[in-house]
């Protein structure tokens, strides 16, 4: 699992019939240190409760497209939880 920060929304003019009611939102990736790695990404929200300046954890590739029913839609990252705290 992947650290990241949401830091916006997205708003999709045309969604897939698997993503729609689903969030898409812009998340930072970081570091274990929370400092940020790269540049910003989209993410679905599979937990639907996320928002801005949440801290995240998500996943890339097949295990994204696992989280979301019906599974196998076409996404590259997924966020699978909320993150509470991070000690180091």
């Amino acid at each position: 699992m992947l650290l990241g920060r949401v830091i916006g929304t997205v708003v999709p003019c045309v969604v897939y019939d698997g993503l729609a009611g689903v969030p898409m939102l812009i998340v930072q990736p970081l570091s274990k240190e929370q400092k940020s790695v790269g540049g910003p990404i989209v993410c679905c929200d599979a937990t639907r409760m996320a928002g801005p300046g949440e801290l995240v954890y998500y996943e890339g590739g097949r295990e994204a497209a696992l989280a979301l029913k019906p599974w196998f839609v076409p996404v590259d990252h997924t966020i699978v939880g909320i993150v509470d705290g991070v000690d180091v």
